[in-house]
C-alpha cells in the first residue's frame, strides 16, 4: 500500500486552514504577539504584545487592545480629513488566525475585528465597525452562504528585490522563469528559499515560485483558502517577504511599475465560487448564460452570475484593486495587464478576467456530474491595495450578480479585446472601458449606489485615505523622489 499522500480536489468543504492554537503557544517557544491589522491605506501595522500581557487579555470576554480611531484614516505621518483624535475602537483577536512569524523567531501575529469600545447608537456591541475591512468582507462572505454560494482564493504576488532603493536598482537584470535568476549561492536565491520556508513553515500552502519578467522580480505563488482566510495569508505573505528581503539588506517592493520597458508587478487574484449544497435545488438552473448562449458549456449557472456581477462593477472596482496613482502605469492594451476594456475570456491575459478551466483528462471514462473546476483570475490588482478591499469589492460584486440573477452580457473573448474591430468587441458585448486614471476609477466607485451599499460605510472614509495618501506620495519635488517614496512604504 502506498505511504503517499491523498489529496483531493479543493473545496469549501475540504480546504483546510493551517493555523495555531493558543494551547500550542508553549512547544513553539513563543514569547511575543504580534497584533496586527491592515488600514484603508493598505499600511500593515502591528503592536507587540508579551507572551504573559497576552495571556491576560485572554481572559476578558472580549480580548483584545484598544486603538485611536484615526487608525483607519492614518496616513504614515498625517491624518486623513474625517479621522480625529477623540475615541477609540476596541481591536478584538480573532484566535483562529493565528501564525508562526518566521522572519522573527518567538514571534506569532494574530489578526483580529474592530469593535466599539462602549456601546454606539444603532450597532450591536460585539460586531464590527463599519470602517473595519476585514469585518466587511466577513459579513459579504456570510451573506453569500444565504444563497448557497462559497468560494476560494488564492494569489499571485509579484516583487521586485533591490539592493538599493536610491538609485532604484535590481539584485539581477534577468527576466521571466529564467533560471539564471535563481542561481546557487547568491544572496537572491538564499533570501527567495527563506521565503518559501518560512511560508510552509507558518501553514501557508506554496504552490510555487520564480522569476519574473522585470530586472529582479519573482513571484511567489499561494495556495486557495476561504476568503478571509486567504487575505488573512496574503497579509502574512508580504510580512514574510518584506522581512525576510531587510534581513538581508534588500528592499522588497510592490510597486506596481518601476521601469517603463519592463513589466510591473501585480497580484492577481484567483477566485473560484462554489455551491455549498450540491443537492440543494438551485435557483440559477435556468438562466442561460449570456443572450445568445454563447458561452457554451465553459462555465457554470452559478459562475455565470457571479462573473456577470463582477464585470458590471469591476470599473468601481478598481479604486481598490488599484488604489494609487502609480496602479494605472500598468493599465495598457498590449502589455499582458489585463488590458483596457470590460471583459473576460479562457486562458486569455489581455483582458481584466481570465477563465482559467483545467486540462482535459485523458481518462478514457472521465467522471461526469463532477463539480466546476473553474475558476476566474482578476488580473486588475497590484501590491499596494488591501487584500480584505479587493475581496470585498470583488465578492461583493459577484453577490450581487448572484441574488439579482445577472445575465452575463459579455461573452468569451478568444482574441485579445485590442485586436478587435469595434463591430467584433459589440458582437461579444464588450463595450465598456476600464478607469485608465485613478480619478476615474474614484468617480466610478463614487457613482456605484450599488457597491457602496453593499460595502457599507467604509467608502467616504476610503476615498479620503486615498486623497490624503495621493497628497503624500506625490508631495517630493521630482520624479526620482516620488519612486523612492513609493518603493519605501510599498
Amino acid at each position: 500500500m502506498s505511504n503517499s499522500p491523498q489529496y483531493v480536489p479543493y473545496s469549501p468543504q475540504t480546504i483546510q486552514v493551517h493555523t495555531i492554537s493558543v494551547q500550542s503557544l508553549s512547544l513553539y517557544n513563543i514569547h511575543s504577539v504580534r497584533i496586527t491589522w491592515v488600514n484603508l491605506a493598505n499600511t500593515i501595522g502591528i503592536r507587540v504584545v508579551p507572551l504573559n500581557s497576552f495571556q491576560r487579555l485572554l481572559a476578558s470576554s472580549r480580548p483584545g487592545i484598544t486603538i485611536a480611531q484615526c487608525v483607519f484614516g492614518f496616513v504614515v505621518n498625517r491624518n486623513a480629513s474625517g479621522f480625529g483624535p477623540v475615541g477609540e475602537y476596541l481591536f478584538v483577536v480573532d484566535l483562529t488566525s493565528m501564525r508562526l512569524c518566521s522572519y522573527a523567531p518567538g514571534h506569532v501575529s494574530i489578526m483580529g475585528w474592530f469593535q466599539d469600545k462602549v456601546p454606539a447608537p444603532g450597532r450591536v456591541l460585539g460586531t464590527g465597525v463599519p470602517l473595519c475591512p476585514r469585518s466587511t468582507l466577513n459579513r459579504i462572505v456570510d451573506t453569500a452562504k444565504s444563497y448557497n454560494a462559497a468560494f476560494l482564493v488564492g494569489f499571485e504576488t509579484e516583487f521586485i528585490l533591490l539592493k538599493s532603493t536610491n538609485p532604484i536598482e535590481a539584485v539581477n537584470p534577468h527576466g521571466w522563469n529564467s533560471s539564471r535568476a535563481l542561481p546557487s549561492g547568491t544572496k537572491e536565491t538564499e533570501v527567495i528559499e527563506e521565503i518559501a520556508r518560512g511560508l510552509v513553515g507558518s501553514g501557508i500552502e506554496l504552490m510555487m515560485y520564480h522569476s519574473e519578467g522585470a530586472p529582479g522580480q519573482y513571484e511567489i505563488v499561494t495556495g486557495p483558502l476561504p476568503p478571509l482566510e486567504a487575505a488573512d495569508a496574503l497579509v502574512h505573505t508580504r510580512e514574510t517577504i518584506t522581512n525576510v528581503a531587510t534581513k538581508h539588506g534588500f528592499r522588497a517592493t510592490f510597486a506596481p511599475k518601476l521601469h517603463v520597458d519592463y513589466p510591473g508587478s501585480a497580484t492577481h487574484t484567483h477566485i473560484s465560487v462554489h455551491p455549498i449544497d450540491a443537492k440543494r435545488p438551485s435557483e440559477f438552473q435556468t438562466l442561460s448564460q449570456s443572450p445568445a448562449g454563447t458561452s457554451g458549456d465553459l462555465i457554470t449557472p452559478l459562475e455565470s452570475v457571479f462573473l456577470a456581477g463582477v464585470l458590471r462593477h469591476l470599473r468601481a472596482s478598481c479604486a481598490f484593486t488599484l488604489p494609487l496613482r502609480a496602479s494605472y502605469a500598468r493599465m495598457h492594451d498590449g502589455i499582458w495587464s489585463g488590458g483596457t476594456w470590460v471583459g473576460w475570456g479562457r486562458d486569455n491575459r489581455e483582458v481584466p478576467v481570465r477563465l482559467c478551466v483545467p486540462a482535459a483528462s485523458i481518462d478514457p471514462k472521465p467522471a461526469t456530474n463532477v463539480p466546476s473546476k473553474n475558476h476566474f483570475e482578476i488580473r486588475c490588482v497590484d501590491g499596494t491595495s488591501s487584500p480584505y478591499l479587493v475581496l470585498a469589492s470583488l465578492i461583493g460584486s459577484g453577490l450581487l450578480g448572484i441574488q439579482s440573477q445577472l445575465p452575463l452580457v459579455e461573452q468569451d473573448c478568444a482574441t485579445p479585446v485590442v485586436l478587435m474591430t469595434e463591430a467584433e468587441r459589440e458582437a461579444v458585448g464588450v463595450t465598456r472601458r476600464m478607469p485608465i486614471s485613478w480619478e476615474e476609477a474614484r468617480d466610478a466607485l463614487a457613482a456605484d449606489e450599488a457597491m457602496k451599499g453593499i460595502l457599507g460605510g467604509l467608502v467616504e472614509g476610503f476615498l479620503s485615505v486615498g486623497e490624503t495618501l495621493d497628497e503624500l506620495l506625490h508631495s517630493p519635488t521630482n520624479e526620482a523622489e516620488r519612486v523612492q517614496m513609493l518603493v519605501e512604504y510599498y
